[in-house]
């Protein structure tokens, strides 16, 4: 017989267990799961030796840093046509068109490594192009999700769909630098190329995902539908401003290669690019208890907060290890933010302008990223690594708590009587009814 003790841990550890049901329920969505783990493994790789052979063949602080202003254009144009076509062509098409063209990409940085002398601008373009077809790509996945899940799985899906991502995340930059270090850039990246064929397998698997009858084609009449409906949805705009903010002041990826060779050389890049998804792995693990959260906007409120103040928390560390602990914490509340905000998005906003909003919300959680390292890689050539983390994290804090002051509905939304969130669920169980 178990004691109340025991009973209350069994119940503790029942709602911070992961919810599996999505994967038990959906062969599509496995698929989706299955091939995102193969790609994410490679895709990391190549992202990780980027900057460091960046950083070996120009020692500078600001050209690693403006790598991501290279990949922004691309990104920012790309991600609003891509949320356009994810809605007026077939979904599961463009996945595979964008998945070939990345393999692609990729080889080209293989040509480049294996050249006597690699070339600089070959980095920068081959980085631009890849980031146009990942966001050409990403709104038709993330488009995907809603029509191979069931309504009240989506929070587990997200999940389990971060716990996919961080999976990866973990595996290859902890090899990554060792790979570097022992190998070189090239076999990184044919190892990349391999992923991406496995994928392309996988996802030619799942079932066509065509538009509806009535879509509109492609244009930027569509686009403009799109943003309009955004700007309307104050709930919608508070999940896009408040990542951006927390992204730009708190996001320092350009700086992992050089706090490695302060504690130690490259090898330790990787633990770096590693800790923040060791955290974030951890919260999906164990994010049984977000499906009984309703006040998702709140909920990402805290979490950006709280990813501030560890990234301020990293900046002051002594020791290698401190910085990993103070990494990892902001990785979890990155995670937990992720999943209230693709809640959000996922059970309010209708199937027909699902594509069009994925592409605004890649580019709200790409920009971010790509803003913040390159004021971080600008910050420390002018102050050094510890400046750039700690100023930008208290920045970080400051901006997401304005932005909760100037955004009540956000911070007061509410999935039980949010009129979006249950329109959508009415929607949805009447098409399976029927």
């Amino acid at each position: 017989m178990c004691g109340p003790a025991q009973s209350r841990l069994v119940s503790l550890l029942s709602h911070l267990r992961m919810d599996l049901s999505p994967l038990r329920d959906s062969r599509d969505f496995r698929l989706l799961f299955g091939s995102g783990l193969v790609g994410m493994f490679g895709s990391f790789l190549s992202m990780i030796v980027l900057p460091l052979q960046m950083k070996d063949l120009t020692g500078s602080y600001a050209a690693v840093g403006l790598m991501s202003l290279a990949e922004f254009v691309p990104m920012v144009v790309c991600g609003l046509w891509g949320g356009a076509i994810a809605d007026a062509l077939d979904r599961r098409r463009i996945v595979l068109v964008t998945e070939l063209g990345l393999c692609l990409s990729v080889a080209v940085l293989l040509v480049n490594a294996l050249a006597p002398n690699p070339q600089v601008w070959v980095l920068y373009a081959a980085g631009a192009v890849t980031a146009g077809l990942g966001s050409l790509q990403r709104p038709s996945l993330e488009a995907l999700t809603p029509r191979v899940v069931a309504h009240d799985q989506l929070a587990a899906a997200a999940a389990i769909s971060s716990f996919r991502w961080n999976l990866g995340a973990i595996l290859a930059p902890a090899l990554s630098g060792l790979i570097y270090a022992a190998y070189g850039a090239a076999a990184a990246y044919a190892i990349n190329i391999g992923t991406y064929l496995v994928s392309l397998i996988l996802l030619w698997l799942i079932r066509a995902a065509p538009p509806a009858e009535d879509a509109p084609p492609a244009s930027i009449r569509s686009l403009v539908e799109g943003v309009r409906y955004a700007l309307g949805r104050p709930d919608l705009i508070g999940t896009y401003l408040v990542d951006i903010a927390a992204m730009i002041f708190a996001f320092a990826t350009a700086l992992y290669p050089f706090i490695a060779d302060h504690f130690g050389g490259t090898e330790t890049a990787g633990l770096l690019f590693s800790a923040t998804a060791v955290g974030s792995l951890v919260a999906s693990a164990t994010s049984g208890w977000t499906g009984r959260v309703h006040q998702h906007g709140l909920g990402v409120i805290v979490a950006a907060t709280v990813w501030g103040v560890a990234v301020v928390l990293a900046a002051v560390m002594p020791s290698l290890w401190g910085v990993l602990a103070c990494l990892a914490l902001a990785g979890a509340a990155d995670m937990v933010s992720g999943i209230f905000r693709a809640t959000i998005w996922n059970q309010t906003i209708p199937d027909e302008l699902r594509g069009r909003l994925a592409g605004i919300e890649l580019l709200s959680y790409m920009t971010g990223p790509m803003l913040g390292n390159a004021r971080a890689g600008l910050m420390a050539q002018l102050g050094g690594w510890r400046i750039s983390l700690g100023a930008g994290g208290a920045l970080c804090v400051v901006a997401v708590l304005a932005m909760a002051a100037r955004l009540p509905k956000f911070r007061r939304y509410d999935a039980r009587t949010d009129e979006h969130a249950l329109r959508e669920k009415a929607r949805r169980a009447a098409a399976a009814a029927a």
